[in-house]
């Protein structure tokens, strides 16, 4: 009897299992349990089971990538693969190369997962959501450059409110480089001044419409500082970008409509309020004369030209008086003055000249004591018209 090594064994039953077909490409259908996912690696190992049985299932970074939905604990699934052996282990197991969840598409489970991890995130709260300007100076638009979306927008807007400026910024709206590419350019129009974001796409299948449903795409929307309108297909079509919006419109022409007032009805509406304004400035007006009316039949005013002939006859007088007044200062004030001028008159030099009396100066400096004269000082002697020079010749005192 041949002995052989565990290893040998565990490849020979590997080989035999790799060579029967219906287990090459099988369809194993069971509810998830112990799922895990190495961050590391990137693979995930599970264990399928139903009712009576299990079975160990792995499936590689490779394979798992592609994945739109992430597999959970009692989800069931269909899980395509290759049943084989771990040799190491001796374990045989399914090689899992796709999962679908049972009754419902891949997708539909993603966008769910999606949506309920953002709302628990507080993303959908109405009490976030910003609001619309009435009146946009500049709407930016990221979306297909190509695409039919783009010129419905700008036909909308030009017809309804032709004073609004649009920023077109071209953008990706499908396919795997469309996610980063919208939320790119969201956070670029958010940077440019606009005043609303439209954001959005045409109709489409859901896989064309997928990168609206990304967890990237969510994130842009709501650190947005600008209103964003999400556009996204037809009126059907609900995508996670909605959601997060501040405002969904059905298509992207609806979204055009919402952005921007309809021209026609602001003129209707300013000619409205001028009319408006024009009735009750008349009713004001008419209010006033009535009550002005009332005042003058009714008030001291009644008869306004007495009271004015009463009033100026009392400037008159205060007039009167006000001149009476001014003249008895004006008189009081000549008198004083004149009275002033005689005394200083009587005080003044020239009139002691004019007496006869004469003024003796000497280094410009008045003779007062015969101490301040000697003999042979020239001296100056100031009679009422005339002035003298003199010599002394002898200093003699009187009596």
């Amino acid at each position: 009897m041949t002995t052989l090594t565990v290893s040998q064994i565990n490849r020979y039953i590997k080989s035999l299992l790799d060579e029967i077909p219906p287990i090459q490409n099988v369809y194993v259908m069971g509810e998830i349990s112990n799922f895990k996912h190495y961050r590391q690696s990137g693979h995930m190992y599970f264990t399928l089971k139903d009712s009576t049985s299990q079975l160990k299932c792995v499936m590689f970074s490779s394979d798992n990538y592609k994945l739109k939905f992430i597999p959970a604990d009692g989800m069931s699934v269909v899980c395509f693969g290759q049943v084989g052996v771990y040799e190491r282990d001796g374990v045989y197991q399914l090689y899992v190369r796709d999962i679908q969840p049972k009754g419902a598409g891949d997708l539909a489970v993603a966008f769910e997962q999606l949506k309920e991890k953002l709302q628990a995130k507080g993303y959908f709260d109405e009490s976030i959501k910003k609001n619309i300007p009435r009146h946009p100076a500049k709407i930016g638009v990221a979306t297909s450059n190509m695409g039919a979306a783009v010129e419905d927008i700008k036909n909308v807007i030009s017809r309804r409110y032709p004073l609004c400026e649009i920023i077109i910024c071209p953008t990706v709206v499908q396919g795997d480089e469309a996610p980063r590419d919208i939320a790119s350019s969201i956070r670029l129009l958010d940077s440019a001044g606009v005043d609303v974001i439209i954001v959005g796409r045409g109709g489409g299948s859901i896989e064309d419409l997928w990168a609206f449903n990304t967890e990237t795409v969510a994130d842009a929307v709501f650190n947005c500082k600008t209103p964003v309108i999400s556009a996204v297909g037809h009126e059907t079509d609900y995508t996670i970008c909605d959601f997060v919006a501040d405002l969904r419109a059905p298509t992207p022409s609806a979204a055009a409509e919402l952005a921007v007032p309809d021209i026609y009805d602001e003129m209707r509406y300013l000619q409205g309020l001028a009319v408006s304004l024009e009735k009750n400035i008349d009713s004001i007006i008419q209010t006033q004369e009535s009550r002005l009316d009332i005042i003058k039949n009714k008030s001291p005013l009644a008869d306004i030209d007495e009271l004015i002939a009463y009033h100026c006859r009392a400037v008159e007088e205060y007039g009167r008086m006000l001149k009476l007044g001014c003249e008895r200062i004006v008189s009081g004030k000549e008198h004083l003055l004149t009275k002033n001028v005689a005394l200083l008159d009587a005080l003044s030099p020239l009139a002691v000249l004019g007496r006869g009396y004469t003024i003796t100066i000497k280094d410009d400096s008045v003779i007062s004591d015969e101490t301040q004269l000697n003999v042979g000082d020239c001296i100056t002697t100031r009679f009422k018209n005339i002035t003298a020079v003199s010599k002394v010749t002898e200093v003699k005192k009187n009596g």
